[in-house]
């Protein structure tokens, strides 16, 4: 069976964006706090290289699409770029009315429902990048099967607390801790029950 990855960059202080006024929510100037270096261009070539599909909820879905199709996206890292341009990609919005990138298909009914069939489908892994929300109700359905927090040495004065919305308790077994030269530490978890399987 397919998995189900979530990646995220977060402050020391569990942020994964300023988000709280008076910054606007949906401003990427939010997350301008990432410690990225090429150990962390180095990761992110060798993570989306294990997945054939890529989910979003409609906040990260806008903010992707409206970088990685520009030539900026392909300057900053032509590899990348590349890559989420052309592997299929889901989002998860009852908002939006279309969803132009190329290769995206737009879900408006449960995501849950949908993971799980995607979940018994054929092929490589998903990954879930940052959409905070959509992972927090995925999560509570039990249908996250890794996830990986990048901590970044940074303590933000206020922000958006890491999947904030969950409705129910969520236990997890730690699967590895590895620290990057940058201060960076990457925490990877399965559920407790998956991880006991």
């Amino acid at each position: 069976m397919r998995k189900v990855l979530f990646f995220m960059f977060t402050s020391l202080n569990g942020y994964f964006e300023r988000g709280l006024p008076p910054d606007n929510p949906d401003n990427w100037e939010n997350i301008d706090w990432h410690n990225f270096n090429d150990e962390m261009a180095t990761l992110s070539t060798e993570q989306i290289e294990t997945v054939d599909t890529l989910l979003f909820g409609r906040v990260t879905y806008e903010g992707f699409a409206s970088y990685w199709p520009t030539p900026a996206g392909a300057a900053d890292s032509p590899v990348i770029a590349e890559k989420m341009n052309s592997l299929p990609k889901i989002v998860f919005s009852h908002t939006l009315d279309k969803a132009d990138w190329s290769n995206t298909r737009l879900v408006n009914a449960d995501a849950a429902e949908e993971v799980a069939k995607l979940k018994a489908q054929p092929g490589k892994d998903m990954i879930i990048y940052g959409s905070s929300d959509l992972s927090a109700s995925l999560a509570v359905a039990g249908l996250i099967d890794e996830y990986r927090i990048m901590v970044n040495p940074i303590l933000l004065g206020r922000g958006k607390p890491l999947l904030q919305g969950l409705t129910a308790d969520v236990r997890l077994k730690l699967l590895e801790a590895k620290p990057y030269s940058n201060g960076n530490v990457l925490l990877s978890y399965a559920p407790a029950e998956k991880a006991a399987a």
